[in-house]
């Protein structure tokens, strides 16, 4: 793990640590109900001020904390396009399953990548160093995941990429070797056909008809069709 990362997520373990004391808190608007007064915010006084920590630019993390409940949002980081599209996909994916974590929120807050509500209940339910430890090991995770698949994306692209150029390989090989089976068997003619290469320029704007076998040696020396 990188320095910078192991200090980001050590902030944010701290800041979780101080900000998870959450506490039952009816509503003041509806009786008999209790909801996450972080998301509401209908009461300034039960709201906390929000904590903000940036590992850079394009990566951070908000925690905004009420008296009853806590909302965690995590800004993932993209540093090309691939990985802008690997973690839209692979984020929405885990949003579609959002119960099955219970803490994940279906729709992150605008303007980051992915949220988690921990409300009081949770936090009775389940072991409060549990929960903070949960979130850690998720940023991990996130980060391990989004560097595999854009690893294997490219392994693929590569692969491709190959196969692609091999019939280009292939095809040129095929052609020259009809071409020196042409020239090959042209050599060995018993009678070879008359044409311009028969003919040696010997001065400029004479030609000079010479024998097929002198010929054969001047297409060995220059190349086929050549000029002297």
């Amino acid at each position: 793990m990188a320095n910078s990362l192991r200090l980001y997520l050590a902030c944010i373990k701290n800041t979780l640590e101080a900000a998870m004391c959450l506490q039952n808190f009816p509503c003041q608007e509806v009786e008999r109900h209790n909801k996450p007064e972080v998301e509401l915010k209908t009461s300034p006084e039960l709201l906390l001020n929000p904590v903000l920590i940036c590992r850079n630019e394009a990566e951070k993390c908000l925690i905004e904390t009420s008296i009853n409940s806590l909302r965690i949002s995590l800004k993932v980081k993209q540093a090309d396009e691939l990985e802008n599209i690997l973690t839209k996909k692979f984020l929405r994916f885990l949003s579609m399953r959002a119960e099955a974590f219970q803490v994940l929120r279906r729709k992150p807050v605008q303007g980051y990548d992915i949220s988690f509500l921990i409300t009081n209940y949770h936090c009775e339910e389940m072991q409060k160093q549990k929960l903070i430890d949960f979130i850690i090991q998720f940023m991990e995770d996130i980060e391990k995941e989004i560097r595999d698949l854009k690893e294997s994306v490219n392994t693929r692209g590569r692969l491709v990429a190959t196969e692609f150029l091999k019939q280009f390989i292939t095809n040129d090989a095929i052609y020259t070797e009809k071409l020196n089976v042409r020239h090959h068997s042209s050599r060995f003619s018993a009678s070879p056909s008359p044409s311009l290469s028969n003919f040696v320029l010997r001065r400029p704007g004479e030609l000079l008809q010479i024998p097929a076998i002198t010929q054969l040696q001047i297409e060995n020396f220059y190349g086929l069709g050549n000029v002297i």
